[in-house]
């Protein structure tokens, strides 16, 4: 039966993977745009950068993601392998580990052998990943569903700045883009905050402040080389 309390651990997978590349998508792709036009280059050349920029990142995000999940996926499924063979070796040394983690969170000790003995007549690995490894539904590793949405989601954010520099009359293309992307960075932040029931406040300037430094640097860079050139 599922009750009625909604709570943001359950969005944490797909939340943590698209916040990460909708963020990394909207300062790399902006801060790359506004380092190669402060370097003097031509518009066709900032343009096919930020261009470059999306795919490649777009890419890199959705293989990393992929890489890092399969590897959590990897442990998940050992660790889970090595439970279902201790289980068909000796059930009730299973059966007393299991209650005894119901008795150090606070139940006596008949009631926990109880509550044990119901549990793994249902599910007993199902009990034993959930309350021995920490594993859950919830929290299993989808290494797919991860990389499909770090990539989509970089490839959103990366085409937020982009965009602007396209209809942006390229004098004023640093400005632009640079504002822009931070009040893109805000609304990411709040909006991943207030989807995760956490403070937006704290949500919103955590992600600006990251993306205004970035952007900095790379002007600055970009500024200095084309000086050089």
């Amino acid at each position: 039966m599922r009750h009625g309390e909604r709570h943001g651990s359950g969005r944490i997978n797909w939340l943590r993977a698209a916040v990460l590349g909708a963020n990394d998508g909207i300062v790399s792709t902006a801060s790359l745009l506004i380092g190669v036009a402060a370097a003097g280059a031509d518009r066709g050349a900032v343009l096919v950068a930020g261009l470059a920029g999306l795919v490649a990142g777009a890419m890199s995000m959705a293989a990393g993601e992929y890489v890092s999940v399969s590897s959590q996926a990897d442990t998940q499924s050992s660790d889970l392998a090595r439970e279902r063979k201790e289980l068909e070796a000796d059930v009730d040394a299973e059966h007393r580990e299991l209650a005894a983690i119901y008795v150090s969170r606070g139940l006596d000790h008949r009631l926990a052998a109880q509550v044990a003995t119901q549990l793994m007549e249902k599910d007993a690995l199902g009990a034993h990943a959930r309350d021995e490894l920490g594993i859950s539904e919830i929290l299993r590793a989808r290494p797919i569903q991860a990389a499909l949405s770090s990539g989509a989601a970089f490839a959103a954010g990366a085409a937020l700045p982009l965009v602007t520099a396209i209809f942006t009359p390229f004098a004023r293309i640093v400005p632009v883009v640079g504002v822009l992307s931070l009040v893109f960075l805000a609304a990411l932040g709040a909006l991943s905050a207030r989807v995760g029931r956490a403070d937006v406040m704290k949500g919103t300037l955590r992600v600006t402040f990251w993306g205004a430094i970035a952007m900095v640097l790379t002007a600055a860079i970009g500024r200095l080389l084309g000086v050089a050139a």
